[in-house]
């Protein structure tokens, strides 16, 4: 297995332009820097219907969301609650705005994109809390919005696809509306890190194991929190009676041994799953349309997933 030339490409340009690792960063300049590289990769200036922000009541706090109308138009449209990733510490609505843009017209779907709060300054478990009740709002309130309240999947990248994962075993559990479909994006599953893929793609290919070391001390109160399965998906015990689930890793990132697990799991304890993996590819990629051809593949593999399962 060998690197995409375009992801190759990618972490060459950090490389010459020495671009400090985000680990060596307090959160704050994270964060800003995270933004700027997104902005940076992304496909630009696509166009949308109506793009529209605006708070909705959590639990605990209000939540700030953007809900995209795709270009087509239409009423009644099937929705996507989409979690963005960034280790539960870094990332928003903005970083993940042209991918959000690109699912909402390829639907066509109506997309909720999930501002949720992150550590440090709240840690876990707001992230699952402001998760799930931006997911219940859906359910209650999408249809005033031109959605299909009856089809209302979940999607996310790492830690958003640990949240859309976290989010349909709470659902299960709390006798809510399951929603429709799972569309995983390299999921952070189990944060113990102690897989293979932990052990040999734990440096060179961006997410390191440095860095995801430093989203967990952002991230949790303490150790122990690891064992949690709102942290560790993996370590539920119990996966059945989940929706239908496309599970997409990545080659070269850290994270695709525990991805694989968690899609073994559903699939033995009675769930419908998919796994695709992008063998060249590297942790993020979805997110860089504007420079990696793959990416587009990948999204229009979930949005035929996603279609599929909305029909």
């Amino acid at each position: 297995m060998e690197l995409d030339p375009q992801a190759k490409f990618v972490l060459d340009i950090a490389i010459e332009n020495k671009v400090p690792s985000l680990d060596t960063m307090s959160a704050a300049e994270a964060k800003k820097v995270y933004e700027a590289r997104a902005q940076k990769l992304c496909l630009k200036d696509l166009p949308i219907g109506v793009v529209e922000d605006f708070d909705i009541p959590g639990s605990e706090a209000s939540i700030p969301v953007r809900l995209y109308t795709p270009t087509a138009g239409g009423s009644n449209l099937p929705v996507v609650v989409y979690y963005h990733g960034g280790g539960w510490v870094i990332g928003s609505r903005d970083s993940h705005d042209a991918l959000c843009r690109q699912i909402a017209n390829e639907g066509p779907f109506i997309v909720l994109s999930v501002e949720y709060r992150m550590g440090p300054d709240h840690p876990f478990p707001a992230a699952p809390i402001d998760a799930f009740d931006a997911y219940k709002w859906a359910v209650e309130n999408i249809q005033s919005k031109g959605g299909d309240a009856k089809r209302i999947a979940v999607a996310g990248d790492s830690a958003g696809g640990n949240l859309s994962a976290v989010v349909c075993l709470m659902a299960r559990d709390a006798g809510v509306q399951l929603p429709t479909f799972q569309w995983l994006i390299y999921p952070a599953t189990d944060a113990r890190m102690t897989t293979e893929s932990h052990k040999t793609l734990k440096e060179g290919y961006f997410l390191t194991r440095d860095l995801m070391e430093w989203f967990q001390s952002h991230y949790l109160q303490n150790e122990g929190d690891q064992e949690d399965w709102r942290v560790s998906p993996l370590l539920a015990e119990n996966l059945g009676n989940l929706p239908p689930a496309l599970v997409q890793t990545a080659g070269f990132d850290p994270l695709k041994d525990e991805a694989v697990l968690y899609a073994d799991r559903m699939t033995k304890e009675g769930g419908s799953v998919h796994h695709t993996e992008y063998p060249g590819m590297i942790h993020g990629f979805i997110n860089l349309g504007g420079v990696i051809d793959q990416a587009n593949v990948a999204i229009a593999e979930g949005v035929k997933a996603l279609k599929a399962a909305f029909n």
